[in-house]
């Protein structure tokens, strides 16, 4: 993996970057400089909300090495029988093998050379097939803003920045909500990734205001400055239920730094320099259907639904391990500068998205399966294989759980045909 490395004249003087909130709310364009003190100044306004650069790797990398927390998760998956029976003998097996596996990385880009040969390892095991559409047509030199729809936690951006290493264009900075921060060494973990923070538990009308000036005014300087791609979910929080629509506040969201900086309210002008482009990935199967069924039940049955502890980082796991089949990705095209307001720019992100999603035979069985719409039903093609497969995983959903667990995979197509539930999106 080539990845541009994420150095800049930064910030901390310790392992940790410092926290500047007092910046949120400045209203200076970024120079663009990074090697004058105005512009290292500028950068530091998103000491606490950037990833890692190069500087900070090193002793990041040292620190999580000895962080019980993440040694105590590694020997829960890696040696659970010696977790249990002998957990300081765990950790220090642990730790050992974390740094040997870390040896000799000192900067971003080796750290993603390192996760290129886990992603390859990965797709390997765990899919039949990993397949990508649409990158010929954007510039390799070219950064882009790339909002996509969102069904995996930590795989949906892997696959994007997978696809971009393969086709030789640099990864991407991702969005990444603090909700998932829900440990130090996760958040390490992330921002050694190039994750950047999206603030979702921010309380108070002001402090939310500054924190998502912040956001834009970061998600703006990556691209305009920094000729540095970001990855972003087309709306908060995955699509648990398979229908997929971008939220009009996330493009309000992103204009905020344009009117800020250049006193431009005009939403075409902040389009247009975002190089918007929508992307679509979709699952043959995905390993955390059974549990996002559980929540819709629960959420339908009872009115809410309560997470365990952790549960967002068992799902990473889940969709990291488990088996995805298919995989296809498909970027689309960057989006014009001729919208008048955030809805029009949400409907042709939703087209683009709903346009390149491919569907597979798990899709046009599971809306069989639900007796909806038998006219969009399309088994041409679905081999017996392909049934078998499909009646192996609804097996091991419970009884109660089917109904939504098979929409996840009928919502697909019956979204794009205008008949998904309204009350489901």
């Amino acid at each position: 993996m080539t990845p541009r490395s994420d150095t800049h004249n930064s910030t901390a003087p310790d392992d940790r970057p410092v926290n500047n909130n007092s910046a949120a709310t400045d209203d200076r364009p970024a120079t663009g400089n990074t090697h004058s003190a105005e512009a290292a100044i500028d950068l530091d306004r998103f000491a606490d909300i950037r990833p890692y650069h190069d500087e900070e790797v090193e002793a990041v990398l040292a620190r999580l090495a000895h962080d019980s927390e993440l040694l105590d998760a590694i020997t829960r998956f890696r040696l659970p029988r010696l977790a249990r029976f002998a957990p300081p003998l765990a950790r220090a097996l642990a730790s050992f093998r974390l740094q040997r596996e870390m040896r000799g990385v000192k900067t971003v880009r080796d750290l993603q050379l390192r996760i290129a040969d886990y992603m390859a390892h990965m797709i390997s095991h765990t899919t039949r097939g990993f397949t990508v559409e649409g990158l010929d047509r954007l510039a390799s030199d070219q950064a882009y803003l790339f909002i996509g729809n969102h069904r995996d936690i930590a795989m949906d951006p892997a696959f994007v920045n997978y696809a971009l290493y393969s086709e030789g264009h640099d990864t991407v900075r991702i969005a990444i909500g603090d909700n998932l921060l829900q440990k130090p060494f996760v958040t390490d973990l992330m921002r050694l990734n190039k994750s950047f923070i999206v603030p979702r538990s921010v309380k108070g009308k002001r402090a939310m205001l500054a924190a998502y000036q912040s956001l834009s005014g970061y998600i703006r300087h990556s691209i305009t400055d920094d000729n540095h791609s970001v990855w972003l979910a087309q709306r908060e929080g995955r699509a648990k239920n398979g229908i997929d629509r971008t939220d009009s506040a996330i493009v309000k969201m992103l204009c905020i730094a344009r009117r800020l900086e250049e006193g431009d309210s005009e939403i075409g002008s902040a389009v247009r320099e975002l190089k918007i482009v929508p992307v679509s990935i979709s699952y043959e199967y995905d390993p955390c259907a059974i549990n996002k069924a559980r929540e819709l039940h629960a959420k339908e049955t009872d009115g809410a639904y309560e997470k365990v502890e952790f549960e967002d980082i068992f799902s990473i796991v889940a969709g990291i391990t488990g088996d995805k089949g298919r995989v296809k990705l498909k970027f689309g095209t960057p989006l014009p500068g001729d919208f008048d307001n955030a809805d029009q720019v949400a409907e042709e992100i939703d087209r683009q998205v709903l346009e390149n999603y491919s569907t597979f035979p798990s899709h046009q069985l599971a809306l069989a399966e639900t007796g909806l719409a038998p006219e969009l039903v399309d088994l041409t093609g679905v081999t017996p294989e392909d049934r078998e497969r499909f009646q192996a995983q609804l097996a091991k959903v419970p009884e109660t759980l089917r109904p939504w667990w098979l929409l996840q995979y009928a919502n697909p197509i019956l979204n794009r045909a205008g008949k998904a539930r309204p009350q489901d999106a």
